[in-house]
């Protein structure tokens, strides 16, 4: 089993709209709702790929009920979530048909309380002795420590059980510190963790800090992989237009599905790659059109050199 963290679920709602005008009045012309949060898309891509994953972080209100029955209806998703006082927050996502772009308005989360964090934490480790591996994804709402991944990484680390944390500021600098096995993040958010705007310069900065291994979204040029075993390049065979909501959390998905199935890593890198450009392809986070993964999977290009740094 996988297990995912998400401590700021939502509920993710997008709209379509023929074109995006600022100041005027919009025809939506479909809306879609689904359970979200970047640990719950990681989720839902890793069922559809055949893994058994259980789901935790917090859930309240009536828009947490609502995200609890909609992820009842995947397949292959086990709802561990725990509940809060407060009202799981949404998410809104725009899209404009005519140009293929998405607008994203994200809303806080609830507070979380003392009582409810210490309850989370117990409901965690009760997970962990199950857990081939664990995603630790997204911003943490009000109320939790800025520490709390790190916290989360040792406590997975005391039982052997493998950790990606996929997150950014003050969270992913102190998670760093509790030496993760991957961590995740794009440009911008490794230049404020390591102070380059030197994609290699950085990841190799990154780990130096204490993560095991860093793979760096770079956008069009992909992702850049600095690990034990070497460093490497993974490019798209083509830019992909569409919605890019949720793509990252489909490299998550790519990267730790592909882990615990022990693929060398530029098969990993592979299909991180071909997921998020298959993932954009689809109108909601979470999803992946399978043909263009497929498809993809076999025209992503993956060069580096293997290293014993």
């Amino acid at each position: 089993m996988i297990l995912t963290v998400t401590l700021n679920t939502a509920l993710d709602i997008t709209y379509r709209v023929r074109s995006l005008r600022p100041h005027a009045s919009h025809r939506v012309s479909e809306v879609t709702e689904r359970p979200g949060g970047k640990g719950v898309n990681v989720a839902r891509v890793l069922a559809a790929l055949g893994h058994e994953v259980t789901v935790t972080g917090f859930t309240g209100g009536a828009t947490g009920r609502v995200v609890q029955e909609r992820l009842a209806a995947v397949p292959g998703v086990v709802d561990a979530l725990v509940p809060l006082s407060g009202t799981t927050r949404r998410t809104i996502a725009v899209v404009d048909e005519r140009t293929g772009d998405t607008t994203q308005l994200n809303e806080p989360g609830p507070t979380v309380t003392p009582a409810e964090w210490s309850a989370f934490q117990e409901a965690y480790e009760d997970l962990l002795p199950s857990a081939s591996a664990v995603a630790l994804c997204g911003s943490l709402p009000p109320g939790v420590p800025v520490g709390a991944y790190a916290g989360l990484i040792r406590t997975a680390r005391s039982f052997s059980v493998p950790v990606l944390l996929d997150t950014s500021g003050e969270p992913l600098r102190r998670g760093v510190a509790a030496r993760p096995d991957i961590i995740k993040p794009n440009a911008d958010e490794l230049a404020e963790l390591t102070g380059s705007h030197d994609p290699l310069r950085a990841t190799q900065d990154a780990r130096r800090r204490g993560a095991s291994a860093v793979v760096a979204s770079l956008g069009p040029a992909g992702l850049l992989a600095a690990t034990r075993e070497g460093r490497w390049q993974a490019t798209p065979p083509a830019s992909v237009r569409g919605n890019p909501t949720g793509a990252g959390d489909a490299v998550v998905a790519g990267l730790l599905s592909a882990s615990v199935e022990h693929l060398p890593w530029p098969d990993r890198l592979a299909r991180a790659i071909a997921l998020s450009a298959a993932t954009v392809l689809t109108p909601v986070a979470g999803e992946f059109d399978r043909e263009a993964y497929e498809e993809l999977l076999e025209r992503v290009t993956v060069s580096g050199e293997v290293s014993a740094a």
